[in-house]
């Protein structure tokens, strides 16, 4: 700035061009941070003020301002923010201090964005500068005596850097929740391992999801992208649970119990089993039966059942004929009946049929269920990291706008 009270000749005084006195002895523009968040407005060491030959002031003291910046945080870890810095005078109005930018040193022109110093600037590991450009306003005030108060904001807009929430909690985290999906290889037999295997993958979401509060500013206004993606996933193995705790009930149903309809076996042995899953599952079943539009793999599937049948008949009729070779010589009848009795194959009861029927239904829900659980994990998981990754710092803060910043 200028004060014609300092307005001096280098000639009168032995040419000396610059004078550097205390910042308490001449009058300084009351200049402060407006969204100052600490309380202090105060610079942090008082520098002398440089005096010119024709009244020119020069004054830069060290300072380190803290500001306040609201975060927006919808699209965590891909966001950005535009942080500002107001600069006004705290009593003066426009009409009597009115702040203008500074020119350039080698040019002239004025300079209308945050000056970064190459060698003394160290880039941060967490954001990124995309913008920062300033813009000179003119804040009204009430009453009609003076125009208003002259401003400076300065924005800087800077996006955060997500490889490190990348790899140390998007990617464990995908990971642990496609674990989940494994409990569909798991048989109904094996009882409540499936529920284990699931709930200890829940669980895990849930530490995760404890370490991402922590990171986030605590705020109720949105919801964070990775926790949007935690809930998620912690639905889907709720529902992953749920799923295990039916296919339980139906696999261990018994014949006294439930009964099977005969639309219900259609649909079991003729429909489902066409829908390829997760194991070999189905095969061999005693259920399952060859299809007619298939008579090579019909005829394959009946010639193993009869050899298997004919080996049984012929163990039954060797032993049976050494039997009765050996009651003829020794008239014991009575033995052979027996015998007879204990050596005769036995057929599949009924309720263990039905039973059997049970655990191919388990298992024929645990196969639609799979395929289900694949595509909304897939689905979900693409979707909402593909909305933070469209998420970038737009290419001109202030669109609408001819003048370059």
């Amino acid at each position: 700035w200028e004060d014609y009270r300092l307005n001096y000749s280098s000639a009168d005084f032995g040419g000396i061009g610059t004078i550097r006195v205390p910042a308490d002895m001449v009058w300084l523009p009351d200049i402060v941070l407006e969204n100052n968040i600490d309380g202090n407005f105060e610079v942090a060491y008082s520098a002398n003020v440089l005096i010119y030959e024709g009244g020119s002031m020069y004054w830069l003291p060290p300072a380190i301002y803290r500001s306040t910046c609201s975060i927006e945080v919808t699209f965590f870890p891909f966001d950005w923010q535009n942080c500002s810095l107001v600069f006004r005078s705290q009593t003066y109005s426009a009409k009597e201090v009115q702040l203008t930018f500074g020119p350039d040193d080698v040019t002239g022109v004025p300079v209308k964005d945050i000056i970064i110093d190459p060698a003394a600037f160290t880039e941060n590991g967490e954001w990124a500068i995309r913008h920062r450009p300033a813009r000179q306003l003119l804040a009204p005030v009430s009453g009609q005596e003076a125009p208003g108060f002259s401003e400076m904001h300065y924005f800087l807009i800077i996006q955060r850097k997500p490889l490190f929430y990348i790899i140390n909690i998007i990617i464990p985290c995908v990971l642990i929740s496609s674990l989940v999906v494994l409990v569909y290889f798991l048989p109904a037999e094996s009882g409540g391992q499936k529920c284990t295997v699931s709930i200890s993958v829940l669980l895990a979401q849930t530490v995760f999801l404890f370490l991402i509060a922590q990171q986030v500013p605590e705020t109720s206004l949105s919801v964070p992208l990775i926790g949007k993606y935690l809930l998620f996933v912690m639905v889907v193995a709720t529902i992953i649970v749920t799923n295990c705790v039916i296919v339980l009930n139906v696999s261990l149903r018994s014949p006294s119990t439930h009964a099977m309809s005969r639309r219900l076996k259609h649909v079991i042995m003729e429909v489902l089993p066409e829908v390829p899953g997760p194991g070999s599952w189905l095969r061999s079943t005693s259920l399952q039966k060859p299809r007619s539009e298939d008579p090579l793999r019909a005829h394959g599937y009946y010639c193993k059942y009869y050899i298997a049948l004919l080996r049984m008949e012929l163990l039954f009729l060797s032993n049976l004929l050494y039997n009765m070779m050996f009651c003829l010589h020794t008239g014991g009848f009575s033995q052979l009946n027996g015998q007879l009795g204990l050596e005769a194959p036995q057929e599949t009861p009924k309720g263990q049929q039905e039973m059997e029927n049970w655990v191919m239904i388990g298992q024929v829900i645990d196969k639609l269920c799979f395929w289900a659980a694949i595509l909304l994990f897939s689905i979900g998981t693409f979707a909402i990291f593909y909305m933070g990754l469209l998420n970038t710092a737009p290419d001109n803060p202030f669109p609408g706008m001819e003048e370059p910043y």
